[in-house]
């Protein structure tokens, strides 16, 4: 039997909520994770993975494996069913609202979708290459799913950048006032 299947080549054709789902894979059979990552990327039924040939189905789960061994960019703006969507681009002026679900949904692939609605939202206006969005609409994170993946990644990387670098700053910061004020107590000496 030949079957047809389109195979993705980057993060951008495989969404969001294809990588949460194939996440909740909980099986260590490779045997497994294969069929499940052709199945789910591929959006091929499981029946017709079943019946393809094993180096087919071990080749097209290396194409996938490929383009999730990258180094992530962050992706400010990305098309969507005919919508342009923008990465927030003020996070000082985040509202609190945004900043509890980005904070408590970030690390959790389950819930993922739902940092992605805080931080990519529809653009409202935009003038060359800025732009505003629409306001955060916490009820509308189910389409956040839809997302590309590389847009997800991207931001994720980008957070866990800014945090790390905060960290250090912060260590910095604390090192350099711990030194001036040994400095001052054994000059009180």
């Amino acid at each position: 039997m030949e079957v047809k299947i389109q195979i993705p080549t980057s993060l951008n054709e495989i969404t969001l909520g294809q990588y949460q789902e194939f996440s909740k894979l909980d099986s260590e059979k490779e045997s497994d994770v294969l069929l499940k990552m052709v199945e789910i990327f591929c959006k091929v039924p499981v029946e017709v993975v079943r019946s393809m040939k094993a180096n087919d189905i071990k080749d097209i789960c290396e194409v996938i494996n490929k383009m999730f061994d990258v180094e992530h960019q962050l992706i400010n703006r990305f098309q969507l069913g005919g919508q342009d969507f923008g990465f927030i681009p003020d996070l000082e002026n985040m509202s609190f609202g945004e900043y509890v679900d980005l904070d408590t949904f970030i690390g959790d692939t389950d819930n993922l979708h739902r940092a992605m609605n805080v931080l990519f939202r529809p653009i409202d206006l935009k003038q060359g290459t800025r732009y505003t969005l629409k306001d955060y609409d916490p009820d509308t994170n189910e389409s956040a799913k839809d997302y590309p993946l590389d847009a997800c990644f991207g931001a994720m990387v980008f957070f866990y950048a800014l945090g790390k670098d905060l960290s250090v700053a912060i260590l910095n910061s604390s090192s350099k006032q711990n030194e001036e004020n040994l400095a001052q107590y054994l000059g009180s000496l």
